[in-house]
């Protein structure tokens, strides 16, 4: 379950700064393991027009308030995992877990125009352990394209691909994917606009497809690079959706 405070809901928009701070801590990993750089902190500080160049986004001076406000969205939107445990003998325990987006921000503008000069995110710790103390990190990258794809689900459907199908072929059922996508909408409108990016077949990537499930339509995606003769058979099971919050 995703929790918002006052500030609103982290758009997918503003969820461009948590994969530029996975960016950053992946590429001084790999800097640091050769010897080449000191290791990390959770301590980010980007420039300004670095942010708007790996956001793809145009450096007019409401861009940089946009900056701010998604600041603002992801230091107080968190994701709670709650799980249940059944220990033989014993009695089934449930345990929530809250992890935020950022853990805070600062930025420094001028007082006169409001803009902004510098920006410092403090990386949350659940992040900055995936990235940077496990042995073997899982990290995903994401295609430049990635950027240019102006609907928020079209940019849910290629993180879910990158995970689930990587260079292969991954399904899931349309009903599944509305869950766990946390749209707003209706099932009914959540499904016409994936039956609109069926169409159109434009992610980066991926090729997009609806098949008939057993429990209703599924969403099939196939890496575009994929050996037909090594993909898995295509039946008319549903498959799960991946837990882990997206990014990493």
């Amino acid at each position: 379950e995703v929790v918002s405070g006052e500030a609103g809901m982290a758009s997918v928009w503003d969820y461009d700064i948590v994969l530029m701070a996975i960016s950053h801590l992946n590429d001084a990993m790999n800097l640091y393991r050769l010897g080449r750089g000191e290791k990390p902190s959770r301590i980010f500080r980007p420039h300004v027009s670095e942010i708007l160049k790996f956001c793809r986004r145009g450096d007019g001076s409401r861009q940089y308030e946009e900056i701010e406000g998604a600041l603002k969205r992801l230091s107080t939107t968190f994701v709670e995992v709650v799980t249940t445990t059944q220990t033989k003998g014993k009695r089934a325990l449930r345990t929530a877990k809250g992890v935020g987006l950022i853990n805070g921000y600062e930025t420094v503008s001028y007082a006169d125009n409001g803009r902004i000069t510098s920006v410092a995110i403090e990386v949350p710790q659940w992040l900055y352990n995936q990235v940077v103390e496990e042995k073997s990190p899982a990290v995903l990258t994401v295609h430049p394209e990635y950027f240019l794809i102006d609907k928020g689900i079209g940019r849910f459907l290629y993180r879910l691909a990158r995970r689930r199908a990587g260079k292969q072929r991954a399904k899931w059922s349309f009903k599944l994917i509305h869950e766990r996508s946390g749209s707003v909408g209706t099932l009914k409108e959540f499904c016409r606009i994936l039956r609109k990016l069926i169409e159109s077949n434009d992610l980066p990537e991926y090729t997009l497809a609806e098949r008939v499930g057993k429990a209703g339509p599924l969403l099939v995606m196939t890496h575009r690079d994929a050996v037909p003769d090594e993909l898995p058979e295509d039946e008319d099971s549903d498959d799960d959706v991946d837990d882990r919050p997206s990014g990493v």
